[in-house]
């Protein structure tokens, strides 16, 4: 009679109604198997990290490591560091073993009434599927953050590149107009470098012909030096001698007609006049001297006399 009013209550609760229809469906098995490949993480928000051998269980549905659990719960009164929830009851925390032994599984339940035990199981299992759930919705919320921060950088990036495009065509322009100024420096180089050259060559020329030039009259004016004592015209009348006549010879004086006659005496021409000096090379950078005109002058003069 207990069995049936037990078994009553069992039905008649939303739980044993939940489990009932799960153990007909067979979704119960599929979902405490696919509950048991998730692992548990810690509701610690700088933790995170995966629970195994001991965990702190509190009465909000929240788990926490052992090490921070240890921490936060070791003074009074004890709060939530997941939602700041007040844990004065005695077991609103408990220090639970995650990988329990056999001997354990085989006592805990035993002797309790099969309602018990399946209120327990059901608070067990909505324990864990809360924190999957959680942990679920943890995921996505991070998930969505870190979209939502990829669209605004792609949307950063987008407009960034689209800028980097507008400069690197406007750079592609300068190169272009820069390239043409540099093919017209360098058409005004090769040009200003030809001319430079051929300038240089006539430079080269000119200084030789100046080095020759130089050179000849370098040499015309030595030349000149030397003969300038020899070309000194003598002093007389006509080319003649003044002084003592005895330097004359009788050859040279005029010899009368022998027979006494009137007849004219005859004069052996006899003029005398400086040496001839040589003539001057006639080129355009030969040049004479005074001295040298006046001698030419007096010669000239001389034989107009002898002429005469």
């Amino acid at each position: 009679m207990r069995s049936d009013s037990s078994a009553t209550r069992i039905l008649s609760s939303v739980e044993g109604r939940h489990l009932l229809a799960c153990l007909a469906t067979g979704f119960f098995g599929t979902l405490v198997m696919s509950l048991c490949e998730d692992m548990l993480l810690c509701n610690y928000r700088k933790c995170r990290i995966k629970l195994s051998g001991y965990a702190w269980v509190t009465a909000c549905s929240h788990i926490f490591c052992d090490q921070h659990g240890s921490g936060e719960f070791s003074h009074s009164p004890a709060i939530c560091p997941a939602c700041n929830s007040t844990l004065s009851g005695k077991l609103d925390i408990v220090r639970t073993e995650l990988s329990p032994s056999e001997e354990y599984k085989a006592m805990v339940l035993a002797g309790l009434r099969p309602e018990v035990v399946l209120d327990i199981s059901s608070r067990a299992l909505a324990f864990w599927t809360y924190q999957v759930h959680q942990e679920r919705l943890y995921q996505e919320y991070n998930f969505s953050k870190a979209e939502n921060h990829l669209k605004q950088m792609e949307k950063i990036y987008t407009q960034q590149i689209q800028s980097k495009d507008v400069e690197l065509t406007s750079m592609k322009g300068e190169v272009t107009s820069m390239k043409k100024v540099l093919e017209e420096y360098k058409k005004k180089f090769s040009d200003i470098s030809e001319k430079l050259m051929e300038r240089n060559r006539q430079y080269q020329k000119l200084q030789g012909l100046y080095d020759s030039l130089r050179l000849r009259n370098i040499t015309i004016a030595s030349q000149e030096g030397s003969l300038e004592p020899a070309m000194i015209p003598q002093s007389g009348v006509f080319g003649f001698p003044s002084g003592n006549s005895s330097k004359f010879s009788l050859d040279h004086t005029p010899a009368g007609n022998q027979g006494g006659g009137d007849e004219d005496v005859q004069f052996r021409p006899f003029f005398v006049c400086s040496p001839t000096a040589p003539e001057p090379v006639n080129n355009f950078f030969s040049f004479a001297s005074q001295s040298h005109e006046a001698e030419q002058q007096v010669c000239s003069r001389a034989f107009k006399a002898k002429r005469i």
